[in-house]
């Protein structure tokens, strides 16, 4: 199985949504990570295509 940007985000989504519904002081980073962990993986097949 393959796992590619597509198939991680339900994934990561529904993870950080538990994480807020148990913790919610952490909304910011929870928020913050997500954002930062798809912008990098939505950049990485043209950081290096030339």
């Amino acid at each position: 199985m393959e796992i590619n940007v597509v198939t991680m985000q339900p994934l990561i989504a529904l993870i950080a949504g538990i994480l807020i519904l148990i913790a919610p002081r952490i909304l910011n980073y929870v928020v913050a990570f997500y954002l930062i962990l798809f912008g990098v993986l939505g950049l990485w097949p043209n950081i290096f295509a030339g």
